[in-house]
């Protein structure tokens, strides 16, 4: 990460000029590294021991990264959670195009792994991802895939809610099978009309897939009326989670609900854990996966 440091020199004699001078200049700076950029630098150190050495090719990964949140080194310790777990695809929620770039940064020069990008910005927004105000950072999701990713699409949902939301999805591998992965972020949690306005939007776009994988925080709990629609053609990563309600779904969130899903088509979960972080308010959320053609995983 770059750090920048500027220095003001007064002159010996210090007139209102100056100051009022060294003063428009440090503002002018905030302004153009906008909120998002951390308020410190973070500092590498090694991997856990028996952290992967290469990416895993059937492990993938969902994480609402928490904008805004505060503190210092958030990008370099979320390139560090990542690196990790090494996942093939990685979908972000709450994601800055800015903030991508430097985790994919950490993630390159710090780890050794290499990742394509694809965003699914939906908003413009200087007051959550900095920018000068005539161009203000992208807010919304990416995909971070360690293959390279095809007929990529970025749909805007005709009502977002409170604030506007969307999907996008690309064509990449994942246990070395070809598949349509879907990243999304539902509106907030008191407009369920809206979410379930908004599920039906993507179960259609979903189900036009023998072999789907769903990523994001749908802002909803399993046994909620507008996740039916996606429960009734996936399964998600969490074998023994289910939309009844009496299944042990694991939490994802600080206020332990499951609001993050990886729901699956044509594949089969082999094993899902859920590591709470101090990078966001969701925990993110990994799955390893096995292809299933014969779409048994599909319900």
């Amino acid at each position: 990460m770059r750090v920048w440091r500027i220095y003001f020199q007064e002159p010996k004699v210090a007139g209102t000029g100056a100051r009022w001078l060294a003063g428009t200049l440090v503002m002018a700076c905030l302004l153009l590294a906008g909120p998002s950029v951390s308020n410190g630098a973070y500092t590498a150190g090694p991997l856990p021991a028996g952290a992967p050495r290469e990416v895993v090719p059937n492990r993938v990964m969902t994480w609402n990264i928490c904008n805004p949140c505060k503190g210092s080194g958030q990008n370099g310790g979320r390139a560090a959670e990542i690196a990790t777990y090494a996942p093939q695809v990685i979908g972000l929620q709450e994601a800055c195009v800015g903030d991508v770039q430097r985790i994919r940064d950490y993630l390159r020069y710090r780890y050794g792994r290499v990742y394509h990008v694809e965003y699914g910005s939906v908003l413009p927004s200087w007051s959550r991802c900095g920018g000068v105000p005539w161009s203000p950072g992208g807010f919304g999701q990416a995909i971070l895939s360690a293959a390279p990713m095809t007929d990529h699409v970025n749909v805007e949902y005709p009502h977002g809610g409170s604030e506007d939301r969307g999907y996008m999805a690309v064509t990449t591998l994942v246990d070395g099978r070809r598949v349509r992965v879907f990243n999304t972020h539902l509106a907030q949690r008191r407009q369920q009309a809206v979410r379930a306005e908004q599920a039906g939007v993507l179960a259609k776009a979903v189900v036009r897939y023998d072999r789907a994988i769903v990523l994001g925080d749908f802002n909803a709990v399993p046994d909620a009326s507008e996740l039916t629609v996606m429960w009734r053609m996936a399964r998600d990563a969490d074998a023994a989670c289910g939309p009844s309600g009496a299944g042990p779904c694991e939490p994802t969130t600080d206020w332990r609900s499951k609001f993050d899903y990886i729901f699956l088509r044509g594949f089969g979960p082999l094993e899902q854990r859920v590591h709470p972080t101090p990078w966001s308010d969701h925990d993110l959320v990994r799955a390893d996966l096995s292809a299933d053609v014969s779409r048994r995983s599909a319900r």
